[in-house]
């Protein structure tokens, strides 16, 4: 099986590309994040996954265009729901690009995460799959977080301490907005 996985970052690759070659999947990584800010990070989050996919021979389809302008835009007096719209833009395009290469199915890397809103990306993955006419390949891989991260410390990679978008940077070091 040809899976299209969206890929947001090296560090949460290892586990899903792990688990999806240990069932025989052919797996091609497609990066398109144009929510992470600021430019920096955008550059260290890529550079890190070209160096993880040259390690493993993981085949990426790299949107390297800054994005952040247009996902403002999309996100702008909407930031309550600036998380669903972000998986939105971003899940479209993957499902997209696989549908139109041919390939056998398509996931993505925010299924691995502890602070991604896992039960609304499935139903919006399932939405896409119907809308595109192409399997999505569901698993939980949040049970491998802690194997994501000691392997990703093992292999010193950067690790980044904020999900991507400037929300959510302010929310990891803006004090005030921290949950008590």
């Amino acid at each position: 099986m040809k899976v299209f996985l969206h890929v947001c970052c090296g560090p949460c690759t290892i586990y899903p590309l792990t688990v999806l070659r240990e069932k025989g999947a052919e797996v091609t990584g497609h990066f398109f994040n144009p929510n992470i800010h600021p430019f920096k990070e955008f550059k260290r989050r890529l550079s890190t996954l070209q160096d993880y996919a040259k390690d493993t021979r993981l085949p990426l389809v790299l949107d390297t265009k800054y994005g952040l302008t247009d996902f403002i835009r999309k996100v702008a007096f909407h930031e309550a729901e600036r998380c669903n719209i972000c998986y939105l833009v971003r899940l479209e395009k993957t499902v997209s690009l696989a549908k139109e290469e041919g390939f056998d199915a398509f996931s993505t890397t925010l299924l691995y995460s502890r602070y991604q809103r896992h039960s609304h990306l499935i139903s919006l993955c399932e939405k896409l799959s119907l809308k595109y006419q192409i399997p999505f390949y569901y698993e939980d891989f949040r049970e491998g977080w802690q194997y994501g991260i000691e392997a990703s410390k093992e292999l010193e990679m950067y690790r980044q301490p904020y999900c991507g978008c400037i929300y959510s940077e302010q929310e990891r070091y803006d004090k005030s907005l921290r949950k008590k």
